[in-house]
């Protein structure tokens, strides 16, 4: 397979003002691939992205469900509802063991932050000048992403969206335009609120990537459906997700992928907390525990997950990206967290709050040869330790 994140390097990630050598990147690199271990076959940067963003150490199979989840997604139109979320929270709870840290999961961060610590050693330079991580010098960007999967959650959407709105937040509404009456009025509503329409799938039946054949079949109405809702970006539903073939997706961006996860039916994880390339759409993994996951599967009362690993983006720059559902936000715990959260999010002031299109417009323009926007300064200390300055 082409390597679909080949321009993801160190060199993209950082866009110093002036930019050295891609063999002196390397370098800086190959001594900071420790940082990352036990991953292994490392033996480039356009590798080093591949196992990394692409999920390559995860073995050739990773996009593919084993045949009992397969099976699972054929019967599970026939089961009823409560049942269905005991099977959940069990595959859930037994599928726990990763090779990545969860919540949080620094070692990439680390990498690239001694990597360029590593080059201005190399390079005999006290500082460089780079382009900012986000708008204004923000530490961190703050998005909010809903997935509507039930026409029970779709009556419920006004209610978040009310929510969200009190807090000065804007969000988008992920809809699922086959498995329930779409409501219009609600979508028009909502743009005109100024928050954003994006496509959730098509049908939510875990067959999305049941084939190659399907998922083509499938792609075609996808499409038809980002026009019709005037949708940017897309989210698969159980974030089933398969990079090569959603290629033909009409995307922006994508939100299918995440940093670390085990708890999700196809788990793993890009390690990143900033948006990055796949190919023709731009990834905006999200970073923050699902609200289901958070309350229903570990039983958590308070937004403390939560609230510990946006530190951890604060401190790294990185992207606070949240996905919740209606469906479940009805639920008065879960109703809760988010707004304990919403609730904190807004005290601070060291956010740049925009949605999912804003940030994949900004990462763009960021990464282009023709950016003009601001600046921030990487310096050694005495140590030779890196620090920003933002």
């Amino acid at each position: 397979m082409f390597n679909l994140w080949h321009l993801n390097t160190p060199s993209f990630f950082w866009g110093l003002q002036t930019n050295p050598a891609e063999d002196q990147w390397w370098e800086a690199a190959k001594r900071a691939l420790q940082l990352l271990a036990p991953i292994t076959h490392i033996d480039s940067l356009e590798t080093l992205s591949q196992q990394i963003l692409g999920e390559g150490q995860f073995g050739q199979d990773h996009w593919e469900l084993d045949k009992k989840k397969k099976i699972y997604y054929i019967i599970k139109p026939f089961l009823p509802r409560f049942f269905i979320g005991i099977l959940r929270r069990l595959y859930s709870t037994k599928q726990v063991k990763s090779v990545l840290s969860w919540p949080i999961e620094p070692r990439y961060a680390i990498f690239l932050w001694n990597t360029l610590q590593n080059l201005l050693i190399l390079t005999s330079k006290q500082s460089v000048l780079f382009r900012s991580f986000w708008p204004n010098r923000k530490r961190f960007a703050f998005v909010l992403s809903h997935d509507v999967e039930t026409d029970e959650g779709q009556v419920f959407v006004r209610k978040v969206a009310d929510l969200d709105e009190h807090f000065g937040f804007r969000s988008i509404f992920n809809f699922i335009p086959e498995r329930y009456d779409i409501d219009y009025n609600l979508i028009d509503e909502l743009k005109a609120r100024g928050f954003e329409i994006g496509l959730h799938g098509l049908l939510h039946d875990g067959k999305l990537f049941s084939s190659h054949k399907e998922f083509k079949r499938r792609a075609l109405r996808i499409n038809d459906y980002l026009i019709k809702f005037g949708a940017n970006g897309f989210r698969s539903p159980l974030t089933h997700r398969h990079p090569e073939w959603m290629q033909s997706l009409k995307l922006d961006y994508d939100l299918s992928f995440f940093d670390t996860d085990p708890y999700e039916p196809m788990p793993g994880g890009t390690m990143s907390i900033w948006p990055f390339m796949i190919g023709n759409f731009m990834e905006l993994p999200y970073t923050l525990a699902q609200d289901y996951t958070l309350a229903v599967v570990l039983g958590e009362k308070t937004p403390k997950i939560w609230f510990q690993k946006t530190d951890f983006l604060s401190k790294y720059h990185g992207m606070a990206l949240v996905n919740t559902h209606p469906d479940y936000l009805k639920r008065k715990d879960i109703w809760n967290i988010y707004e304990d959260y919403l609730k904190a999010i807004q005290k601070r002031t060291d956010y740049w709050h925009a949605l999912p299109c804003e940030v994949s417009q900004w990462w763009r323009n960021r990464t282009s040869e023709s950016y003009s926007g601001p600046l921030s300064t990487a310096f050694l200390d005495q140590n030779n330790h890196l620090n920003i300055s933002i």
